[in-house]
């Protein structure tokens, strides 16, 4: 399917209602047939729904929708943007590990490691983002994830994903990455070789200002190490909000496509006018075969 097919099609099973729009799966909790079917969903030998704090059918059509359209095997919704940030890094690293961040980084997620990440012994280094053959000299033995957003919030730099995931693969670090300021139909950084993507989805997904939300998209066995956390500490998303974000994601192809075009008459703009000096307009890494909206980004 292309990607504005399956930000559309990909829904919860329709009910016996017949509904044209998915519902909104307002609940708390769940029932179960008897006791031997509660038994087997706590053990994990059945699949269903126990507590919406572990998992919704509203909020899972959001997280499969999101995995599709980043081509990620899964992925796991959280309460806000920093939610997913801090869920990656208090469920992939432990005392001792040194993490490397890019100097471009959302001001919430700087205070997050100095306030947080340093107090339960987790180091982390600065990095200079536009400079990426420095980075060689800041691993440590202890190194364990490498943190980018590009475009970063709110400087809009750009790091090269590809060369940034070949830093990764050398060195074994797992490689992070912020996607909300580009999105999934601009964006794809799973297949340029990132390990792990976040989004705000507060920002571009849900588009219109009403709702928080973020998410997590990477490999299945990523997402399992990052499932206990959620469940147990609880940021998660609420059903509402699910919905919402979810039916954004079926405009988002189109509000982009806007974004795009409408950025790009600025900047021809902004080039006809004497006193502006210079216009640079940055390069996105986007993935092959795209269509016109992002091939104009590109050429940009």
């Amino acid at each position: 399917m292309h990607f504005e097919t399956k930000a559309i099609r990909i829904q919860t099973e329709r009910s016996q209602h017949h509904e044209h729009s998915t519902p909104i799966y307002a609940t708390s909790s769940f029932v179960f047939d008897d006791a031997e079917h509660m038994r087997a969903l706590f053990a994990n030998e059945a699949e269903g729904n126990i507590y919406s704090r572990f998992t919704n059918p509203t909020v899972r059509e959001f997280e499969t929708k999101m995995a599709e359209l980043e081509e990620g095997e899964d992925a796991i919704a959280t309460a806000t943007g920093m939610a997913a940030i801090f869920a990656t890094f208090a469920s992939l690293l432990s005392s001792g590990d040194h993490i490397l961040m890019s100097r471009a980084v959302f001001g919430s997620t700087y205070r997050v490691a100095e306030d947080y990440l340093n107090k339960w012994g987790i180091q982390h280094t600065y990095i200079d983002h536009l400079n990426m053959d420095s980075w060689e000299s800041e691993v440590c033995k202890n190194t364990k994830i490498l943190y980018i957003e590009t475009p970063s919030n709110p400087g809009l730099d750009i790091i090269d994903i590809r060369k940034a995931s070949d830093f990764c693969k050398t060195h074994n670090i797992l490689f992070v990455v912020d996607n909300c300021f580009a999105t999934p139909y601009l964006q794809q950084p799973l297949t340029l070789g990132a390990d792990v993507i976040i989004h705000s989805a507060t920002k571009y997904i849900d588009g219109q200002g009403r709702v928080l939300g973020g998410v997590i998209v990477s490999r299945k066995k990523i997402i399992e190490q990052i499932y206990p956390f959620m469940k147990n500490a609880g940021p998660s998303l609420s059903p509402f909000n699910a919905w919402v974000l979810s039916k954004s994601l079926e405009t988002l192809a189109i509000r982009m496509d806007r974004h795009c075009s409408n950025a790009m008459l600025i900047a021809q703009w902004l080039e006809s006018r004497p006193e502006v000096l210079k216009v640079k307009y940055p390069f996105l890494p986007t993935n092959d075969g795209f269509d016109v909206a992002r091939s104009q980004m590109k050429a940009g």
